[in-house]
């Protein structure tokens, strides 16, 4: 409870009111829930009170007492961010494991005492057949998004590993639906389970204009400046995909004269607090958040939300728009869209089931970039580094694992995506153009989906993976 009134909670959703209780029973369960309506906080607040509670004196290495399947990476970060946020005064050590890495960092860490292992299956069945992993010790199964996983064609996997599970154990299968095949993949896993859902949110308000800036990657800040000061926006809450972006961000925008703040979850609580309020009072015309940090803010009557980066996974666009627009009252998202994210905006568009406006791009200042901006521009090569296997196509995706406790995260493996396209300076601009002017045209490297937009070439992980909804924040005066 500590942890979660450190998050700002006092109310659970809906799916958390109807979930929890069965869990602490001890019951299977088939839960319905979309993303963002707080399901992984629903299955991880109950387990982690469970292993907890009667947690041996005594733990064989590489023998975890809990399994979580998800489907992708990006899955797998969410649920074990969830895993520390709210277990981080329990002495329960967690893990996770995706393929596409080198496996020797996660070999290393099953060598320790594990409760909770978070694991896309693929992976999990490469220790399985080295003998680096026993599963023996499972109390608790958990499959989050159990639709994807069947829709990625991971039915074999799972039954693979149902089959190396003990027949005693307590089992829980959430899926966006209660379809067919839910229903037959839940007959051949779960014992007179309860069921719950909760309706679906995946429906973007009408109540908020959309529209997209296509636009370099290097250009973003200059554009977004120019968009706070000549709209005379004073509160705009922006969205990156990690607290590294976040925290480079809102430096850059403080030194263009515009008064920022980031909010993660690297920061402090009193950092956050601070950070909020001035946002609330006007003091903070712009914050930038990921999307974890974004779940629990208390924030009426939002007039502007600006996707600096889009979100790798499409319903988080959903979620981020929905920050404004609310209770009647109208409200605006722009996107600002560089040439390798052409392929999560098609994604974008099809979940909500539209098209959402081109804007022309208007003239705006482009300074010179950064020394440290300079710095970081990625290499040339885009051959994948050592260890890693190719990172067009790994059979799970992800970052190596490390073992750690739910308090605190150890990094081993380093999981950062290669080959990013090289950015396209300022140096571009046409001759005719003045030397301090952006050209207002659409960047040539910037196609529409329509278009079909590349993939971007490096997968951009959220450092700040998406927090799940777990209460309802507290009313903020």
């Amino acid at each position: 409870m500590r942890a979660i009134a450190d998050a700002g909670y006092t109310h659970p959703t809906p799916i958390q009111a109807q979930a929890i209780p069965q869990v602490l029973q001890g019951g299977d369960l088939l839960a319905a829930a979309q993303t963002g309506t707080g399901k992984t906080a629903g299955f991880t607040l109950p387990l982690l009170h469970l292993l907890s509670s009667n947690r041996p004196a005594q733990m064989r290495p590489g023998r975890p007492r809990c399994l979580i399947l998800t489907p992708t990476r990006e899955l797998t970060a969410q649920v074990e961010e969830s895993v520390q946020i709210y277990g981080k005064y329990l002495p329960l050590k967690s893990m996770v494991m995706f393929g596409g890495v080198n496996i020797n960092p996660q070999i290393s860490a099953l060598k320790k005492p594990v409760d909770i292992l978070v694991a896309t299956p693929g992976r999990l069945l490469d220790h399985v057949g080295q003998k680096t992993l026993d599963l023996s010790g499972v109390e608790i199964l958990v499959l989050d998004e159990a639709d994807r996983m069947l829709d990625m064609g991971f039915i074999r996997d799972i039954r693979k590993i149902l089959a190396l599970l003990p027949s005693k154990r307590q089992n829980l299968l959430f899926s966006a639906t209660f379809s067919d095949e839910i229903r037959a993949l839940a007959k051949g896993v779960l014992k007179d389970p309860g069921e719950v859902s909760v309706a679906r949110r995946n429906t973007a308000s009408e109540l908020v204009r959309q529209s997209v800036l296509l636009v370099q990657k290097e250009q973003k800040r200059d554009l977004l400046s120019h968009l706070v000061r000549s709209n005379g926006w004073k509160q705009v809450l922006v969205f990156t995909r990690t607290k590294h972006g976040a925290n480079r961000l809102a430096e850059k925008l403080v030194k263009d004269g515009v008064s920022a703040a980031a909010i993660h979850g690297n920061k402090s609580q009193s950092a956050r607090t601070k950070a909020l309020a001035g946002f609330k009072d006007g003091s903070v015309e712009v914050l930038v958040a990921t999307d974890i940090a974004a779940r629990g803010l208390d924030i009426d009557q939002l007039p502007q939300v600006v996707n600096f980066e889009l979100p790798n996974v499409p319903e988080d666009y959903v979620h981020r728009i929905g920050r404004t627009g609310r209770a009647g009252a109208t409200g605006a998202a722009v996107s600002l869209v560089d040439g390798e994210e052409g392929k999560l905006l098609a994604d974008i568009e099809k979940l909500i089931k539209r098209k959402i406006d081109r804007e022309p791009l208007p003239a705006f200042t482009v300074s010179a970039p950064d020394r440290d901006e300079r710095a970081d521009r990625p290499p040339r090569s885009h051959a994948p580094r050592q260890g890693q296997g190719r990172q067009g196509a790994p059979r799970d995706g992800g970052r190596a694992a490390a073992g750690h406790g739910a308090g605190g995260r150890q990094s081993s493996g380093n999981g950062r995506g290669q080959g990013a396209a090289r950015a396209q300076g300022p140096a571009n601009r046409p001759a005719s153009s003045p030397p301090s002017q952006a050209r207002p045209a659409q960047p040539r490297h910037a196609a529409p989906a329509s278009q079909g937009a590349a993939r971007p070439a490096g997968e951009a992980r959220s450092g700040g993976a998406r927090r799940p909804a777990l209460f309802t924040p507290k009313t903020q005066g």
